[in-house]
């Protein structure tokens, strides 16, 4: 039995175990084993590469627009200027069901989706919801978690002394003989366990993976035009969603205003001594609105962080 049906046979046996106290333990070996599974159908053993996918060649061409569906076959970059900076914009194949098992160059995408600071879901505004679903699960099975922070919870392997579990605030998803049931299951016998919060153990087992990617997304619905105002302010009212119209430019301006928000850059204004400030619109550093004084300086730089003193803040 390959992997492929190994990891069908377990989705149907989650999918028909009653979900309660006296299955719990039972469903959360289950999904440690599907994640094993998972990983090694996306990183298969002996493969001899990186385990990120086999990437595409990029093609510089224009993106095709046309009525019908999958009119991308191939990675085709793009770049969007806006407050002054270039926005890399990668357009991918769209991907079907059973893309997490490779169907339909479904790696490639992924490979490519997980290096990305933001993902833009191209939705159908008609079907948008069964589309949305679709993608999300797929995107879920290989480890891509959308707009979704990461789990505080620490863990260290460790050489001797069992395995301790403690936590910060009460836990009411899992307990301590779950999660020694799940490390158990990936032959962890020694390690500290620490929970910062009140997760569920398909959060730990991401932990433990440790392969998870966590990516802001923005949904947006094309073809608004096509829906009745109620329908449209419906779609724009959900979480992470933006409507738009491509055929008749409509709400274009506000999709790139909003990727730059979901971006999280800022502007950093440099100036020399004994000059004015360059505040021109093309002047300053790009960077995450996380970044650091060092990052900074690399920016410039890569001499300037070993050198560097002090800093004004204007």
């Amino acid at each position: 039995m390959g992997i492929v049906e190994k990891i069908g046979e377990i989705e149907r046996e989650i999918a028909r175990t009653q979900k309660n106290k006296a299955t719990e333990y039972h469903l959360g070996l289950l999904k440690a084993k599907l994640a094993k599974y998972r990983q090694e159908l996306l990183e298969p053993k002996g493969s001899g590469g990186s385990g990120k996918g086999e990437g595409f060649d990029v093609q510089k061409t224009e993106s095709v627009a046309a009525s019908y569906e999958f009119t991308t076959l191939t990675c085709i970059p793009g770049v969007i200027y806006h407050e002054g900076a270039r926005i890399q914009l990668l357009d991918l194949p769209g991907i079907i069901e059973g893309a997490s098992s490779g169907k339909g160059r479904g790696r490639q995408v992924i490979a490519v989706a997980k290096t990305a600071d933001l993902v833009l879901m191209m939705l159908d505004a008609k079907k948008g919801e069964q589309q949305k679903i679709l993608l999300e699960r797929e995107l879920e099975a290989v480890g891509i978690r959308l707009n979704k922070p990461r789990p505080r919870i620490y863990l260290k392997r460790k050489a001797g002394g069992g395995v301790k579990v403690n936590h910060t605030v009460p836990l009411t998803k899992c307990d301590e003989k779950l999660i020694m049931t799940v490390l158990h299951e990936y032959k962890i016998f020694n390690a500290d366990v620490i929970f910062h919060d009140d997760y569920t153990i398909d959060d730990f087992i991401d932990v433990i993976q440790g392969s998870r990617v966590y990516i802001r997304c923005l949904y947006c619905y094309n073809k608004c035009d096509h829906l009745t105002i109620k329908a449209v302010d419906t779609l724009a009212r959900q979480p992470h969603s933006v409507v738009i119209s491509c055929e008749l430019n409509l709400n274009i301006d506000y999709l790139i205003e909003t990727i730059w928000d979901y971006l999280a850059l800022i502007r950093v204004y440099l100036k020399k001594p004994g000059n004015a400030p360059d505040l021109g619109q093309e002047d300053g550093l790009i960077l995450h609105n996380d970044s650091t004084i060092e990052q900074a300086c690399h920016a410039i730089h890569r001499t300037l962080a070993a050198n560097f003193r002090y800093y004004l803040n204007f």
